[in-house]
């Protein structure tokens, strides 16, 4: 549905434009037959078809029409491929062979029914040159959503990519310049400009039909005058202009050809100024591609192969033959205003990239607050490990007492034995005082064991704080065994507390 839309639409805008053209001509003459086969030629010479005459070939196409052509394909193709959701690269391919192979056929069939009248194209040449635009058309209009120009730029390495956008905007500043150039020679010769209109034909039918083909010229004339201002210059004919080769004779009456200077004159040389600025553009966009110089002139040289080849493809299609007129052919020297431009942009463009140099990273101050943060947290970590080793127990200035009981109990012992040789009623007492001597010692005992248990708990602070007891206790406990001290078992460095002397500590009786 896409395909015949633009297909349609391209036709009937070609027929309106002959009816217009036609009904505002000095003779009203004409027929709905004769609009509808003519406007096959118009709608051929939009696809950039060269067009057969009996006095030879018109080649010189206005660049306007084939534009609009492009934008309307482009357009369709966009709108297709969101209707049908396409995303992935793969997926444009049909789109592009879809439009660019329904516009070959219709071209070569359009060809076809023309090959009888006075107009005649070739059907091969209609064929390919319908295919070659509507495709190109639809391929700029899906890049986007397809993701075609991402899977471009994949491809590229970053300086490239940022060449060819540089070359882009050398293009357009470069087509800028030539239309301000346009502009102020039209202004300039403004009398001959209006009298060209006024010749034209009488009534407004004649004016209005030079304003159309001044209109559809437009682009044509752009492209020229960039080839002026950038050296090559343009010829028609015998007629040859450029900033430092002039060549006069007769031109078209067209109003577009006042702008042409009449005779050369000292200051022409003067707009070469213009492209040389255009370079220096190009090479103050690329300081900041990369950090080295030969990387930024890789980039400037690039831009400067895009826009070389941008300016050759709109100089082959801005000029052409003439009908083997005294006026043909109307020519752009593509080959010249490629090599130029290329100079032009590489050259000035190459010298401000290699020493405008981009600016140095401003070094950014360490973070303050995260820089004492850490200070602050390591002294808190040293802090805790120091108390906690200090608050340790030292087992050598603290030592178990020795085993064997308590002494205070023995003499106790002692006294009660003697007096049990004196009398019995002496040593059954002294036999209750014993036991409730071993009571009181029990009791003791155990309170000396709870206060043993906490020692033990505070010296080895394994999961607390991760500091286990220091060797020094070890050693002690290694000591006391060689001496022949009985000992338990030590804390088990989990914080769980001992069972021996060493770990209940010493009861202090008076």
């Amino acid at each position: 549905m896409a395909v015949a839309g633009s297909l349609v639409l391209g036709y009937v805008g070609a027929v309106v434009l002959l009816a217009v053209v036609s009904g505002t001509a000095a003779a009203d003459r004409f027929s709905l037959a004769g609009i509808l086969l003519g406007a096959i030629p118009a709608w051929l010479a939009a696809y950039h078809v060269p067009l057969g005459l009996p006095g030879g070939q018109l080649g010189v196409l206005p660049l306007l029409p084939t534009a609009l052509l492009m934008a309307l394909v482009a357009g369709t193709s966009l709108g297709a491929a969101t209707q049908l959701r396409l995303r992935r690269p793969g997926q444009a391919w049909p789109v592009v062979a879809a439009m660019a192979g329904a516009h070959a056929v219709v071209g070569c069939v359009l060809s076809l029914v023309t090959s009888g009248g006075p107009v005649r194209t070739p059907p091969a040449v209609a064929f390919f040159g319908c295919a070659a635009v509507a495709g190109a058309a639809a391929t700029l209009g899906i890049a986007r959503r397809c993701g075609l120009a991402r899977a471009v730029r994949g491809w590229l390495d970053p300086v490239t990519a940022r060449g060819i956008r540089a070359g882009v905007l050398a293009i357009t500043a470069l087509l800028g310049v030539g239309a301000a150039a346009l502009a102020v020679g039209l202004t300039i010769s403004w009398p001959t400009t209006s009298a060209l209109f006024g010749a034209a034909g009488a009534g407004v039918g004649g004016a209005f039909g030079m304003w159309l083909l001044c209109l559809g010229y437009l682009p044509n004339a752009v492209v020229a005058a960039t080839s002026f201002v950038v050296g090559s210059g343009m010829s028609v004919g015998q007629v040859s202009v450029g900033p430092v080769e002039f060549t006069g004779g007769p031109l078209p009456s067209v109003p577009l050809f006042a702008a042409l200077p009449e005779q050369s004159s000292w200051w022409l040389p003067l707009v070469l100024v213009l492209p040389g600025a255009v370079g220096v553009l190009v090479g103050w966009a690329c300081r900041l591609v990369a950090a080295r110089p030969a990387a930024r002139v890789r980039a400037v040289l690039v831009a400067g192969l895009t826009a070389a080849v941008g300016c050759l493809v709109l100089a082959a299609l801005a000029g052409g033959a003439l009908a083997n007129g005294p006026f043909d052919p109307v020519r752009v020297p593509a080959g010249l205003f490629a090599v130029l431009t290329l100079g032009w942009i590489a050259l000035p463009g190459a010298v401000v990239a290699w020493f405008a140099a981009p600016p140095a990273p401003v070094a950014r101050p360490a973070n303050a607050a995260a820089t004492a943060t850490a200070d602050t947290v390591a002294t808190e970590l040293d802090g805790a490990e120091t108390a906690s080793v200090d608050s340790a127990p030292d087992p050598a200035a603290d030592p178990a007492p020795a085993p064997g009981g308590d002494p205070v109990a023995d003499a106790d012992a002692d006294v009660v034995g003697a007096e049990a040789d004196d009398t019995e009623a002496d040593s059954a007492e002294a036999g209750g005082a014993e036991a409730g001597g071993a009571e009181a010692g029990g009791a003791e005992a155990g309170g000396a064991e709870a206060e043993g248990a906490g020692a033990g708990g505070a010296g080895t602070d394994g999961v607390g704080t991760g500091v286990a007891v220091p060797d020094q206790a070890v050693e002690t406990a290694g000591a006391g065994e060689d001496s022949g001290e009985t000992r338990g078992p030590a804390g088990d460095g989990l914080g769980q507390p001992g069972t021996g002397p060493d770990a209940a500590g010493r009861s202090d009786r008076p």
